[in-house]
């Protein structure tokens, strides 16, 4: 308990003294193994029927030895305190903690992944909702159909349908939380192909705010709360409840290829930017290409989905005629393709990012102000982050989408990562510096990868979107019980 306050420790005790009863950790259970008590189906928990909310699942207190390991986050910037975390098994948790939080006017968090790039996942004095425990899932070959637990990462989901040879477009980092990754939109190695991953939500289950002080779960799909539906695909992360599982479609997917090109130092950097810029968004759709400058080389990463190495090769020939790089290619199934990703251990604990959209090619004096950046950066691991657009993501899926940057060429982010404190106020102001340079030809931001400061940041994330997901937020969280750092809300507000 030394890195608690006792202050935060008199708080928990002052709320459980109150009449919150936390309950013991419930038998582990598969999230879709049928309902459950107090949920789907119209039941709620709301304290004016005289049932007062009780944790259940597996609750993690101040005191307990596991604490520091589960209020711990995936970036060492950041360090929270809550008062409990709730690790949920069964939809009925997820429904219990947020009338818990309500009735007890606690603030609260939701989490899965721990990848909140802000820290917004965690909170200090508050209540910790965390769905990583449900790992359900029930695929249905046939009809191309997969209902997914809000708890497994992308990797884990990569794996779960690779099995069956089936796939749906993740991000490329496998620890990363499917259920954060989707509702923020979500794009990865095969997004030119199947398009962003709320554009292949079909369908959510999602715990909400019910009456003064209580919760209920509700089915989302086309045919039912369809409003929550466009606004899960691209707004959802926190903002309007609780998923617990997402319905998806999903693809046939047995064998890619995976090409690596690095060219060193940066002699060829305006070539090889302004070739793939003009390229890769353009590209047969099934091919799906990452541009990294980093701080001492150029490097990009492509996958061609269910297409041979000569096909890869030549698509990507204009690219790997300039200059003299590196290359290799790779083919075999997609499962092993993605798994290669994410060979190796972690080696940075702290991580700083700005997101940006590119909807016309950098002119020549932008792509030196990349080069300028790289070459004073502030760590080994800094880089400029680039990924394709075009093909399948300029589609909008039917029903439509919360996502609005559907004709962007690409989209960038410098990033930084490094370890210690000493390196720090140079790299936060360097992202910064890197972001604001490039002010002048981006457009729009990323919600995953969310700008801090940023004054505009609803525009910037949702575009003309704004207006219709606050009054989906007052429909559904009038009260804002959902509510952080960059939440959207209600449009009572």
């Amino acid at each position: 308990m030394s890195d608690l306050s006792r202050r935060d420790v008199l708080k928990l005790s002052a709320v459980a003294g109150a009449g919150a009863l936390l309950a013991p950790t419930t038998a582990a259970g598969e999230l879709l193994s049928g309902p459950a008590p107090g949920t789907v189906g119209g039941a709620e928990h709301d304290r004016r029927a005289g049932r007062p909310a009780r944790l259940t699942g597996r609750v993690v207190r101040p005191g307990d030895p596991e604490y520091a390991k589960a209020r711990a986050g995936w970036d060492g910037l950041f360090s929270s305190y809550p008062l409990a975390i709730v690790f949920a098994r069964h939809r009925r948790d997820v429904v219990n903690a947020l009338a818990w939080s309500r009735q007890h006017d606690v603030a609260l968090r939701v989490r899965s992944g721990r990848h909140s790039l802000e820290g917004w996942s965690n909170v200090d004095g508050g209540l910790v909702i965390d769905v990583s425990a449900m790992k359900g899932a029930r695929i249905d070959s046939a009809s191309r159909t997969a209902k997914i637990g809000a708890g497994l990462t992308q990797g884990e989901v990569v794996a779960k349908l690779g099995a069956r040879n089936l796939a749906v477009p993740t991000g490329a980092e496998a620890t990363v939380g499917i259920s954060g990754a989707t509702l923020g939109g979500g794009f990865g190695f095969l997004t030119r192909s199947l398009g962003m991953s709320c554009d292949n939500l079909i369908g959510a289950e999602i715990v909400v705010p019910a009456g003064r002080h209580g919760a209920r779960a509700l089915e989302v799909n086309r045919h039912s709360h369809r409003d929550l539906l466009w606004a899960l695909r691209g707004a959802g992360n926190g903002n309007f409840g609780i998923v617990t599982s997402l319905t998806y479609r999903v693809h046939p997917l047995s064998e890619a290829t995976f090409v690596l090109a690095k060219w060193k130092g940066f002699g060829d950097l305006h070539r090889v930017f302004d070739t793939w810029q003009r390229s890769a968004p353009v590209a047969d759709n099934r091919l799906t290409s990452v541009l990294e400058i980093g701080s001492d080389a150029i490097q990009l990463y492509a996958v061609l989905s269910s297409g041979s190495p000569e096909e890869a090769k030549r698509m990507l020939a204009p690219l790997l005629a300039i200059g003299a790089p590196d290359v290799s290619v790779q083919a075999g199934s997609w499962v092993d393709t993605f798994a290669g990703f994410n060979a190796g251990p972690r080696q940075f604990a702290n991580w700083k990012f700005f997101s940006q959209f590119i909807t016309k090619p950098f002119p020549a004096k932008a792509i030196s102000t990349v080069g300028r950046f790289m070459k004073n950066a502030p760590s080994p691991p800094s880089n400029f982050f680039c990924s394709a657009f075009g093909g399948a993501v300029s589609r909008t899926p039917r029903g439509g989408s919360a996502f609005p940057h559907r004709d962007a060429l690409f989209y960038a982010e410098p990033g930084a990562g490094w370890n210690g404190d000493a390196t720090t106020p140079r790299a936060q102001a360097w992202v910064a510096e890197f972001g604001q340079a490039l002010r002048p030809y981006v457009n729009g931001a990323y919600v995953n990868v969310p700008n801090l400061g940023m004054a505009d940041w609803e525009k910037a994330y949702w575009g003309g979107n704004v207006k219709r997901l606050r009054r989906i937020k007052a429909k559904y969280d009038p009260h804002n019980v959902f509510q952080y750092e960059q939440s959207i809300p209600p449009a009572a507000c």
